[in-house]
């Protein structure tokens, strides 16, 4: 069975394993910005936090996917369901790009910027929310952007602890050895990844501070 046959018999089957694939990377994506872009922000104001902080997402990146499920599988709560660790796992891998751009992002605001928000009574706080963090916003996409693309791949790993997705279908042709079922769950994957990919790029384009 060859892909456009299996896509023409089986196109519910894909649409609910897309939309499974989109919500797990979804959920990943909120969380890893929640908590990639305060650890940037942690760096950029107190860079005795780079080492620990950049080596723990480097040493988590740095791990086999299929290693880091097993890993987290006896992990209580975690392992009561599939979702959860699909999901933590994902999180652990998109955290990297996103606090490396936030710290960079933070960090490259022209210091008189600075000084002159200081200068107007500003606390650290609102130098933060209102100069650093708009001056930034396009780098800091940029991290989630990469993030978005790698967890969209990376996702397909899901199907492994059987949190469905589209690696469902690449797991299924591996095992029969059809090249019809793995494009089945490699085409769509690319596709969004590619389409994650154009939004984000407009997204910073637009948001790029004018010179």
């Amino acid at each position: 069975m060859n892909a456009l046959t299996f896509f023409s018999h089986h196109g519910d089957e894909i649409l609910r394993a897309t939309l499974e694939h989109i919500w797990l990377v979804v959920a990943a994506m909120v969380l890893a910005i929640a908590i990639g872009v305060p650890l940037g922000i942690a760096v950029a104001r107190r860079p005795w936090l780079s080492k620990p902080i950049l080596g723990a997402a480097n040493v988590a990146e740095t791990i086999p996917s299929l290693a880091l499920l097993g890993f987290l599988l006896p992990v209580p709560w975690l392992g009561e369901r599939a979702e959860r660790i699909a999901i933590t796992a994902l999180l652990l891998y998109a955290l990297l790009p996103i606090i490396e751009n936030t710290a960079a992002g933070i960090t490259g605001v022209d210091p008189a910027v600075r000084e002159a928000a200081r200068g107007m009574g500003m606390t650290s706080r609102q130098i933060l929310w209102q100069v650093e963090l708009p001056l930034s916003l396009s780098t800091v996409l940029a991290g989630i952007r990469v993030s978005t693309v790698l967890t969209i791949g990376i996702a397909t790993i899901a199907a492994a602890v059987g949190a469905g997705g589209l690696g469902e279908f690449i797991y299924r042709g591996l095992n029969v050895v059809n090249n019809g079922l793995i494009l089945a769950g490699a085409i769509p994957a690319a596709a969004l990844a590619l389409l994650a990919h154009l939004v984000f790029s407009v997204l910073e384009r637009r948001l790029r501070p004018a010179r």
